[in-house]
C-alpha cells in the first residue's frame, strides 16, 4: 500500500464513524461489528478532532518511523511534537507571525542545519530529520515525553509539548490500525472505531453495585488463572501498586492468593485514557508486566488474571472512573461505560 492510499484511508477513518478497526495492531480476520465512540458526556475521541490534512500528516510521520524501525513511544513523541509546533501543518513561512526561518510541521530551520526550505516542507523528510536527532538522545524512550521533544527542538517553551501525549497516542493508534502495522501486544479481537477492547475474553459473572453487594465498585470477568489482561484502550499507566491486607491491618504480600478475608485489590494497574478518564485492573496474579509512566496501547498485555488480595478465585475486577483521580464517588457501571464506547461486556 503507498504512503498516499494510507493517508487516504486514514482520512476517511477520522472522518466518518466506522464500526470496527479490524486491522488495529495487526489484526486480520472479519471485523465484527462495534457501536460508534462516544464518551459518557456524548464528546468525541480526540482523534475526530483532527481533520483529514492533518490526519494525513501523523499518516507520513508513522510510516517514516515504521521504515527505520522506530518504536512506537517515538511516533507518539513526533506527533505531539508537530501538534504543539505546526497544528500538525505544513506551514510556510509566516511572515510577521514567525520571528525566525521556522517552516513545516516541525517548524525546523534552513539556517539551523535541517535541510534547504524545499526539503523540510516535504513532510517524510521533517519527519526523518526529527527521528534522525531524537534517536541520538541518550535514553530517550525513557524520558518523559516533553523532555524528549525538547532535547530534539530546543524549543522557547521546553514545558508545552506533554499536554498533546493523549491526542499524538490516539492519533498514532489510529495510523497503526489503518497501516496494519503491529504494535507491542498483538490483539487478535475487536477494537472499536475509538480504539478500545474488552480486556479479557470473559463472561461477566459479577455486576456493578448490585443489591447483594452495593459496595462493588466494578465488575468481575470470570476469566481463567494467567489469562492475559489487556489494556482497554491508549493510554498512561498511572499506577502499579499492591493493594492487599492481613485480617489485622498489616501488608500482605501480592504474590500470593487472596482471599474472602484479605482486604485490598491486589496486584493491581491504572490506566489514564485520553478522554481523561480511569481504568482499573484488579487481582492480577503477580506484578503488572507495565510501568508507572508508561504509554500503552489498547490491546496491549498489561497484566495476568490472578487472584491476590480480596478475591475468592481468579478473575479480572474491572473498574471504570469518569476522572482521575479514580475514587469511589466516580466509579460507573463498566458494562455502561464500555456498551458507550463500542465494547460489549456482557
Amino acid at each position: 500500500m503507498t504512503s498516499r492510499a494510507i493517508r487516504l484511508i486514514l482520512a476517511a477513518v477520522v472522518a466518518v464513524a466506522v464500526c470496527c478497526v479490524g486491522a488495529l495492531f495487526g489484526l486480520t480476520g472479519a471485523a465484527t461489528a462495534c457501536m460508534p465512540l462516544t464518551s459518557a458526556s456524548g464528546s468525541t475521541a480526540p482523534v475526530d478532532r483532527y481533520d483529514s490534512e492533518q490526519a494525513g500528516h501523523v499518516a507520513t510521520i508513522v510510516m517514516v518511523a515504521a521504515g527505520r524501525s522506530v518504536p512506537v513511544r517515538g511516533m507518539v513523541i513526533a506527533v505531539a511534537t508537530a501538534i504543539q509546533e505546526s497544528g500538525l501543518r505544513n506551514l510556510g513561512h509566516q511572515r510577521p507571525a514567525n520571528d525566525h526561518d521556522s517552516l513545516g510541521l516541525f517548524q525546523q530551520r534552513p539556517s539551523q542545519g535541517w535541510g534547504t526550505p524545499e526539503q523540510i516542507m516535504d513532510p517524510a523528510h521533517a519527519a526523518g530529520r526529527f527521528f534522525d536527532k531524537l534517536l541520538r538522545v541518550a535514553g530517550w524512550e525513557q524520558l518523559p515525553l516533553t523532555q524528549a521533544a525538547q532535547a530534539v527542538q530546543v524549543s522557547a517553551y521546553p514545558d508545552a509539548y506533554a499536554k498533546w501525549e493523549p491526542d499524538a497516542a490516539a492519533l498514532v493508534a489510529a495510523a497503526l490500525a489503518v497501516a496494519g502495522i503491529a504494535a507491542p501486544g498483538a490483539f487478535a479481537g475487536c477494537v472499536s472505531a475509538g480504539g478500545w477492547v474488552k480486556p479479557v475474553d470473559a463472561p461477566l459473572v459479577s455486576g456493578f453495585r448490585t443489591g447483594s453487594r452495593p459496595g462493588h465498585d466494578g465488575v468481575d470477568l470470570g476469566a481463567a488463572r494467567a489469562t492475559p489482561i489487556r489494556a482497554a484502550s491508549s493510554g498512561t499507566v498511572i499506577k502499579v501498586r499492591c493493594n492487599a491486607f492481613n485480617a489485622d491491618g498489616s501488608p500482605r504480600s501480592c504474590d500470593i492468593d487472596g482471599d474472602l478475608s484479605t482486604p485490598g485489590c491486589g496486584w493491581y494497574a491504572e490506566i489514564l485514557h485520553a478522554d481523561r478518564t480511569v481504568t482499573r485492573y484488579c487481582h492480577m496474579l503477580r506484578r503488572p508486566t507495565v510501568d508507572l509512566g508508561e504509554q500503552v496501547f489498547a490491546g496491549q498485555v498489561i497484566g495476568l488474571v490472578g487472584t491476590s488480595g480480596h478475591s475468592s478465585g481468579p478473575h479480572l475486577h474491572l473498574q471504570t472512573h469518569l476522572a482521575h483521580p479514580a475514587v469511589e464517588a466516580n466509579a460507573v457501571d463498566p458494562v455502561v461505560f464500555f456498551a458507550g464506547r463500542g465494547v460489549d461486556l456482557t
